[in-house]
């Protein structure tokens, strides 16, 4: 997908397919996105390609008329001895021209504004519809993405505005040289080959500059890491601490620094290049000047001649110049346009059957059939022939170490990946020959990792099901569930509160913004995925990471009552919260070593008692009864000593000698 090291190392240019094909889709976009603004901008540019020819000749006319009156060569009889006429004219193309250069301008924002937001809209739906989460741990396609993200607003436009610019230039030279070869046909054909090195040589500079930003792409990406460090309030905390703010500093310069170097690199060659392609540009026209002079006093040429080849030239080495520089910018964006073609035309990582297999109501089980995973064709095994079945109505709950596998099976229930091998079956049907959106449609998660979003609390919460995001009621009811009402209700403008300081204000705009504690954007998240009432599936990842015990019992107590009947995994590492489920599953190194109830597993003796007996210790001390869970009683042995507030999206990982023992990990 990335392409192999050389390709990255020098991508190849577009071919003339290539070429026409981006050409194309961008003047699609543009049609679509403004037809009419498009229409009258190629208008203004055939407009603007002629009036510097006729300029010229009316300037020629004008002054030939003054020298041989109704006797002047070349003049049409109507202007011959008539400079007032000819003044007249020659006023209302200049004064076009100046109209012209300002309304194509203006036209020429309208039609970026608008493509800007079509293709915006067509990149990240797009991105959207690629289903899962394969592209977006592949440092290749990020790197394709970022470029993207960069030309997918102007490159577009740029070819656009190069196209009409050709177009534009191509008139006024072809105008120009029908002047000019008039006069002098050998000057002519001089002026124009002048000209062509330049060309050549810009193209070249241009393709080396692309190359160069491509191969600085992963050092860009890097240094804008850095950057984010440098600012992310939840960086600073320990880079203030550790005083680490030095050490960021230091890895941003480097990657910068070489950046630029890479940059001066090019741009001495671009110095270099133009040098004597400028010394050439000055002697061509100096000579024909002189020659001309001379003949005008020969009596070979009038006044008008040579004031029409003194503008003629100028005007071609001019329009000659600007067609090398506009070629060149539209070289840079057909390159760039590469980027925004690769993303859209790569195909999902989950491929969506053309006639997809309609999701039901869990009936019977979710079932993994000898499930092997890994997340790339040579890494390593993370799933290794899992077999597993999680009958609908009942709870499971996965238990393990760091790099068990747990968050891998979690994200092949949601289909975020397929399985490597094997199946993984939804009422006996392959959820490969379902369409994701509709499956994941059928569940609910807290996930560890939960996102903060810059939003109000109603649309933090509402996110979760946003059919119902102006039922205030159940908005009110899923935050009431998850002991979120009471806080959200006291917020400065309660549920419409935003929850950012992103969009400060003032002091005096109390809308502009508050902060939570970690527990409290816990809340919400729970909150959110409760939005989601009436799914077959809910996958409970760590959901009280972030919580001190009582308000852990609480929503525990909560989720425990509303996962009653509903199909449920939980996934924690604080093996009190999961005594009462269904079913425990215990993975080691991708295989499932242990699995039964809470007693049927401690009196196995095997890891999951080895692990409860661990974390006991936080709270007994070692050697005391911790309770052998034989009992069925839920609150007896370790509930977890909470961790305050943490910061919103903890882990749930405490260190080894905390109360709740060693890092037996939910999903990581």
């Amino acid at each position: 997908m990335g392409g192999s090291g050389a390709d990255r190392a020098r991508p190849q240019g577009p071919g003339p397919r290539a070429v026409f094909a981006r050409t194309r889709r961008s003047l699609e976009i543009a049609w679509r996105a403004a037809p009419a603004t498009l229409t009258a901008y190629g208008l203004l540019n055939v407009a603007a390609g002629l009036l510097p020819a006729a300029v010229t000749l009316l300037t020629k006319w004008l002054l030939d008329t003054l020298q041989f009156g109704a006797q002047a060569p070349g003049v049409p009889g109507a202007l011959a001895g008539e400079p007032v006429r000819v003044v007249v004219l020659l006023g209302v193309c200049t004064l076009s021209t100046a109209l012209s250069g300002h309304l194509v301008t203006y036209l020429g924002g309208r039609i970026r504004r608008e493509v800007g937001l079509l293709v915006q809209q067509r990149l990240y739906a797009k991105v959207d519809g690629l289903g899962g989460l394969r592209r977006f741990e592949d440092p290749a396609f990020l790197d394709r993405l970022r470029l993207a993200q960069t030309s997918a607003s102007s490159a577009p436009e740029e070819i656009i505005e190069s196209l009409f610019g050709i177009v534009t230039t191509a008139l006024m030279i072809a105008g120009l040289l029908g002047i000019l070869v008039t006069i002098s046909p050998v000057v002519t054909a001089v002026t124009v080959l002048a000209a062509l090195p330049a060309l050549f040589v810009q193209l070249s500079l241009n393709r080396s500059r692309a190359g160069m930003m491509w191969r600085m792409s992963p050092r860009l990406r890097r240094q804008v890491f850095y950057r984010a460090l440098m600012v992310n309030p939840a960086a600073i905390k320990e880079a203030r601490l550790f005083g680490a703010g030095g050490f960021l500093l230091d890895r941003m310069g480097r990657e910068t620094a070489e950046v630029n170097r890479a940059e001066e690199r090019v741009d001495r060659r671009t110095v270099a290049a133009h040098a004597p392609l400028a010394l050439l540009g000055a002697l061509v026209p100096a000579g024909g000047l002189v020659w001309m002079v001379g003949a005008a006093v020969r009596g070979d040429f009038t006044i008008g001649d040579v004031s029409a080849f003194v503008a003629a030239v100028a005007g071609v080495q001019s329009a000659l110049t600007g067609t090398v520089e506009t070629l060149s910018r539209a070289y840079q964006a057909l390159l760039l346009m590469g980027h925004y073609d690769d993303v859209m035309d790569t195909p999902p990582d989950l491929p969506v059957p053309r006639f997809p297999r309609p999701v039901g109501p869990l009936r019977t089980a979710v079932r993994l059939e000898d499930v092997w995973f890994r997340y790339t064709d040579d890494g390593p095994w993370v799933l290794r022939g899992v077999s597993l079945t999680i009958p609908a109505g009942r709870s499971l709950a996965l238990v393990g170490l760091n790099g068990a596998g747990k968050s891998s099976l979690v994200k092949l229930l949601c289909r975020m990946y397929d399985p490597t091998r094997g199946r993984v079956l939804w009422d006996g049907e392959d959820i490969r020959e379902t369409d994701p959106r509709e499956l994941r449609a059928r569940m609910s998660a807290v996930f560890q990792d939960f996102m903060a979003y810059d939003l109000s609390v109603r649309e933090n919460i509402a996110i979760g099901a946003l059919e119902h995001a102006d039922d205030t009621g159940r908005i009110r009811e899923a935050a009431r569930d998850a002991g979120a009402d009471g806080f959200a209700a006291d917020l400065p403008s309660g549920y419409d509160t935003m929850l950012s300081r992103e969009f400060y204000q003032g002091e005096a705009d109390e809308e502009s913004g508050v902060t939570l504690s970690g527990g409290q954007w816990q809340r919400l998240a729970v909150a959110r995925a409760l939005m989601r009432r009436g799914r077959d599936l809910l996958i409970v990842d760590e959901p009280t990471s972030g919580l001190d015990p009582q308000a852990e019992r609480e929503v525990h107590d909560r989720l425990r009552a509303l996962r009653n009947g509903t199909t449920t995994v939980l996934v924690s590492h604080r093996l009190g919260a999961i005594r009462g489920v269904d079913r425990i599953v215990v993975l080691q190194d991708g295989r499932i070593t242990e699995e039964g109830r809470h007693a049927e597993l401690m009196a196995l003796g095997g890891e999951y008692a080895r692990l409860f007996a661990l974390q006991a210790e936080g709270y007994t001390g070692p050697g005391e009864d911790a309770g052998n869970g034989g009992t069925g009683n839920e609150d007896a042995g370790p509930e977890g000593a909470g961790d305050g507030d943490g910061g919103h999206g903890g882990t749930g990982r405490d260190l080894p000698g905390t109360a709740s023992g060693p890092a037996v990990e939910a999903i990581a």
